[in-house]
């Protein structure tokens, strides 16, 4: 059972660098996408559709900005667009998919590099988005929250720790948070899988970044703790170049569907 997180960064520019063509390739069950950039008119359904995905899609109702879609090859029981919370949902940052006893989330946390204001926004979020997760694993225990989380985790996460210690994204109490959030009863599958360094899923378009692998690993693939076991690879991979992000693949035993 393989599951994809990617921020696209704009789905309709994604498709004319080959999105299509990728899809094929990796043949995923479940593709969970961030920043689609789009209003659902805007969205190629039926390109899709043509390669076997139902698509899902909760847009912002600011155009060309935020939304987060489910490309699936397994019909949902159940589909929940937002988090019926109107300032979060109208920035189009949240939609689950039931199959059976599993969840699978795509989430967009917001960023708050643009300032103050937008960083507060960002604090008050997170402890939004955990209290709203703790409701929802008393109903919904076995979750795999997939998106762009706009935090590293750690040191091993940021290509320069000490240099960007004070930038939002790696902000002391951004990771405490990430802390808290997994000791809350999630795996971070990559890092489950993956215990090596310079691993990261977006890189500035800026400095040759990307080129030279000066980057953050802010995607995750997080599974709630009853589906650590089921975990069995969990891979960046950085060679598709649709995005300023890299799709993180996560492979799941076929016993939790």
């Amino acid at each position: 059972m393989k599951i994809i997180t990617y921020n696209v960064n704009g789905i309709r520019a994604a498709m004319k660098k080959g999105f299509t063509e990728w899809m094929k390739e990796v043949d995923a069950d479940v593709i969970c996408l961030q920043e689609t950039k789009a209003q659902d008119d805007q969205i190629p359904v039926e390109q899709f559709q043509e390669l076997g995905y139902t698509t899902f899609h909760h847009a912002a109702e600011k155009k060309g900005y935020s939304g987060v879609a489910i490309l699936t090859k397994l019909k949902p029981d159940f589909i929940k667009i937002g988090m019926d919370m109107p300032v979060y949902d109208r920035e189009g940052r949240f939609i689950r998919a039931d199959y059976g006893d599993i969840s699978v989330v795509s989430v967009y946390h917001p960023s708050g590099s643009s300032g103050d204001e937008r960083q507060d926004f960002k604090m008050k979020w997170l402890a939004d988005f955990q209290s709203y997760v703790d409701e929802l694993k008393k109903e919904r225990p076995n979750l795999i929250i997939c998106g762009d989380f706009n935090i590293c985790h750690r040191a091993i996460d940021i290509h320069d720790p000490k240099g960007n210690a004070n930038n939002s994204g790696f902000l002391p109490e951004e990771r405490e948070w990430i802390d808290g959030f997994i000791n809350s009863g999630f795996v971070d599958s990559f890092r489950y899988k993956n215990p090596q360094p310079h691993e990261y899923s977006w890189w500035t378009y800026r400095f040759n970044a990307r080129a030279n692998n000066k980057g953050w690993r802010i995607d995750y693939v997080m599974a709630s703790e009853p589906l650590r076991h089921n975990i069995l690879t969990s891979t960046m991979m950085q060679q598709a170049f649709h995005s300023d992000h890299c799709p993180v693949i996560t492979e799941f035993d076929n016993k939790i569907f």
